[in-house]
């Protein structure tokens, strides 16, 4: 009631944004498809009284500049993305996380145009920590790559229909993905910080102790990974490793990042034994080295490689900075997943993932 009342009588001190006129008996949302806002999924008209409760959300000013979203680099205020975030399905309390993830994604070294321009699968990948996570009720575990979950699913969608609606980045147009894939409605989950010996991912890169943070990934996914039997901190590397090395092509090499989602199960290998965060990701980076005579093109009849002058040289499959491991997942099961990362990724210093505080 309260923000049907201000939509009554001060919506036009709340709202900027061009109004759009339908007839009586039309159904807004089947006018939401007609113009092309859709993601191909049902969206939540955003009326005033639903974009003035967004808002409530924060305390940023509803004219405030977040940026220039690409493809065609159009000014987003805070006011479009509420407009957003309601036709997403999010509640007013997603609006830090969302807006962190905004900016994260218009850092330079995001190249947000070319993870939306590129013929690959890859489009933003939403990974959160921190206090924020179980305020909004936010799930890390089970089915925390899949649907079940208001903050996963509507958080990474609402950021998806940013690029959309604002920065016309529309599949078939500007977004010429091959195959795409269902990361292009929504990745967004948060990682396990249950066990405190574990450093979560925003302080690994970073982010002080305490404080909420999102960090964006440049990826698709996930692909699933299983070995029940392996029961040693070596053993399950290794095992890792062989399905570590397939990403994109076996014979591709320093070409794409990489996130291992590591499950319960799996981390209690490597916990009983000892290790930490920086010991598994070391680990991992180790096992995918393998002889370049391996991986040259035209070896084994295949013509994807890398040059015959690296035939002599141990080959590792990711830059040293290139592996990430996050904590996620149900208690049961023996199943943990990887999310590879975009392939342009060879150029690491001009394609980072990016980790942004959350201004609460």
């Amino acid at each position: 009631m309260a923000e049907k009342l201000e939509a009554r009588h001060q919506g036009t001190t709340w709202l900027a944004a061009r109004k759009i006129e339908y007839g009586e008996g039309t159904d807004p949302m089947e006018v939401c498809f007609e113009r092309g806002w859709s993601d191909g999924l049902p969206v939540t008209p955003p009326t005033d009284e639903r974009v003035i409760a967004m808002l409530k959300g924060t305390s940023r000013r509803p004219d405030e500049l977040v940026g220039n979203i690409p493809p065609n680099l159009a000014p987003c205020t805070i006011e479009k993305v509420a407009i957003n975030a309601v036709m997403a399905g999010c509640r007013p309390e997603y609006m830090p996380v969302l807006l962190a993830a905004i900016e994260a994604a218009l850092e330079p070294v995001f190249t947000l145009h070319g993870v939306l321009a590129t013929t690959y699968f890859s489009s933003p990948v939403i990974i959160v920590n921190g206090p924020v996570v179980r305020r909004i009720g936010m799930n890390s575990g089970m089915n925390a790559l899949g649907q079940g979950n208001r903050a996963n699913a509507t958080i990474g969608r609402a950021l998806n229909l940013i690029v959309r609606n604002v920065g016309g980045g529309r599949p078939g147009e500007i977004d010429r993905s091959t195959l795409g894939a269902p990361s292009k409605f929504t990745l967004c989950f948060a990682e396990d910080e249950s066990d405190p010996a574990w450093q979560p991912l925003a302080q690994a890169r970073g982010i002080v102790p305490g404080k909420s943070a999102v960090t964006l990934f440049q990826g698709h996914g996930p692909e699933a990974f299983v070995d029940q039997k392996s029961r040693t901190p070596e053993a399950l590397t290794r095992s890792f490793a062989m399905s570590l090395v397939n990403i994109g092509h076996s014979k591709l090499v320093q070409s794409a990042r990489a996130i291992l989602v590591l499950s319960p199960e799996h981390y209690g290998i490597y916990r009983e034994a000892g290790w930490d965060r920086a010991r598994i990701e070391r680990a991992l980076y180790e096992a995918t080295i393998r002889p370049g005579a391996r991986l040259v093109a035209g070896a084994d009849g295949v013509g994807e490689g890398i040059p015959a002058s690296r035939a002599g040289e141990p080959v590792p499959k990711f830059h040293e900075d290139g592996l990430m491991v996050v904590r996620a997942g149900g208690a049961a099961g023996l199943f943990s997943a990887i999310l590879p990362g975009w392939l342009a990724g060879r150029s690491r210093t001009e394609l980072q993932p990016v980790t942004k505080e959350i201004r609460e």
